[in-house]
């Protein structure tokens, strides 16, 4: 059951009853736990990545218009990616290679499986 009033401090995610999942796909969980573990560890600090996910959000939305929330952790994985190529952790090419080679795994998967990475993806 949900919170017909949820307090002022919590904001639940568009699209979601309040009580919901905050994310909506594995893949988000994941990339938000990315960033956790890059912060953790030192590759950058939360104000870094709040301004970077700022500029993110405002240039996706001036080239399409204002987003539903449904996109947030798009933005979020785009982020990370730029965060990563700026503190050189993986060039460009090395992130495009392996979009690449994880689009290439996804289209042999079949609906409903897990995706895996094979030598042969890269």
């Amino acid at each position: 059951m949900t919170d017909p009033d949820p307090p002022a401090d919590r904001h639940p995610v568009p699209g979601l009853p309040g009580d919901g999942p905050v994310f909506g796909e594995p893949w988000e969980a994941q990339a938000f736990a990315i960033a956790v573990m890059l912060e953790r560890r030192g590759l950058f600090s939360w104000s870094e990545w709040a301004q970077l996910l700022g500029e993110e959000i405002k240039a996706a939305e001036a080239a399409t218009g204002p987003g539903t929330g449904a996109d947030y952790y798009r933005h979020w994985l785009s982020t990370l990616e730029r965060m990563v190529a700026l503190k050189g952790i993986a060039g460009t090419a090395a992130l495009g290679s392996y979009r690449d080679a994880f689009a290439r795994a996804a289209r042999r998967t079949p609906h409903g499986s897990p995706i895996e990475l094979r030598a042969e993806d890269f």
